[in-house]
């Protein structure tokens, strides 16, 4: 029971302590540094120290045994409004570590404050990780882009895809304008008027559910890819390859002239035509429990070698043709209830209505 104790409250006590910057910077085997200058960073950020880690919990309250007078005059010069320099901090990926400051955020999260100005020294991480060498990758397309906007890659060379589609872009800008364009000019241009409207495409279409360990930046590259740079069909169902050109700036140029990234075809339902022969005497039952069925629109008792006819309407699966999606449904949902023989689903190539 005691070496349980002791399990727990040193648990406890590891969890409730500031992070050490010199034993994460070991770990990452970071050293090599540049200066970000001064930026407005999130408190919630700062998880540790350089050299006071040990002075203040995981919340940055000071300990109970040190003074407290220094802490009080920092809080009152904030009350009143008092200008304060900028806090120093060591950032090492998206953490950042105190230099100099300790006192200044820790009555800044007293008060209640969200953020706090800081001279920011990053310290790049060289330990050869899957997460370090995206984070570094990462790092580089936003400095070359200027994009501050959350693009969340998982596989290692994507970052490089992205910049290589805006420097065509770029190019394909100055050709139209006739003139010079700043490479974060047209990447501001390439995330407003290609990449959100592509991810928009991506998110309504569902794919994200299917590659539940991917993010939509994933396939975004991915789909990009093989549609403008390999021009080849990928087995996304009948939507994708339908709407998205085969070339990028087709697709900026179809995009301009929607209203609210409005695909019609996004919204396409897929109807279909099932008879049904069911044991005798049971139709009325199965009719009742075929109607309840929400995708079942009309439903009729017919004479001839099938007693049932039903009209079915359903959305369309972007990772299935309409086929799958209807047989998908008919076998599940009512070849499944007890004395229904046979089906025969018809799916209309094209119709006319008056």
């Amino acid at each position: 029971m005691t070496n349980r104790i002791a399990a727990v409250w040193k648990s406890w006590r590891n969890k409730n302590k500031l992070k050490s910057f010199k034993e994460n910077q070991l770990v990452e085997e970071a050293y090599d540094a540049r200066d970000l200058g001064i930026k407005t960073i999130e408190l919630s950020r700062i998880v540790g120290s350089v050299g006071r880690y040990l002075d203040f919990d995981s919340r940055f309250r000071l300990k109970t045994d040190l003074p407290s007078e220094r802490m009080e005059r920092v809080k009152k010069a904030m009350l009143e409004g008092k200008s304060l320099p900028p806090v120093a901090l060591y950032q090492i990926k998206d953490e950042y570590y105190i230099m100099d400051g300790n006192h200044r955020v820790a009555a800044a999260k007293a008060l209640g404050r969200k953020t706090i100005n800081a001279h920011i020294l990053e310290f790049l991480p060289s330990r050869k990780t899957l997460e370090n060498v995206l984070y570094l990758e990462k790092n580089d397309f936003i400095e070359k882009t200027g994009l501050k906007f959350p693009i969340e890659i998982t596989e290692v060379g994507q970052y490089s895809y992205l910049l290589e589609q805006i420097k065509e872009h770029q190019q394909s800008l100055e050709k139209v304008n006739k003139t010079q364009l700043p490479f974060q000019t047209a990447a501001k241009d390439w995330y407003q008027t290609i990449y959100c409207p592509f991810i928009e495409i991506i998110e309504r279409s569902r794919l994200s559910a299917a590659f539940s360990r991917r993010t939509t930046a994933d396939l975004y590259a991915y789909i990009s890819y093989h549609q403008w740079e390999k021009g080849r069909k990928r087995s996304y169902g009948i939507g994708l390859d339908q709407i998205i050109p085969k070339n990028m700036e087709e697709f900026r140029a179809q995009i301009a002239e929607k209203q609210g990234f409005e695909f019609p075809e996004m919204k396409r339902l897929i109807t279909a035509f099932v008879f049904i022969h069911v044991k005798a005497g049971q139709e009325h039952r199965i009719m009742e429990k075929i109607f309840k069925l929400e995708e079942v629109k009309e439903l009729y008792d017919v004479p001839g070698d099938f007693d049932l006819f039903a009209k079915i309407v359903m959305e369309r699966d972007w990772l299935s043709s309409d086929s799958e999606v209807i047989g998908f449904f008919v076998y599940n949902n009512i070849r499944q209830i007890s004395d229904v023989i046979k089906t025969q689903t018809l799916i209309p190539i094209s119709s006319k209505r008056k």
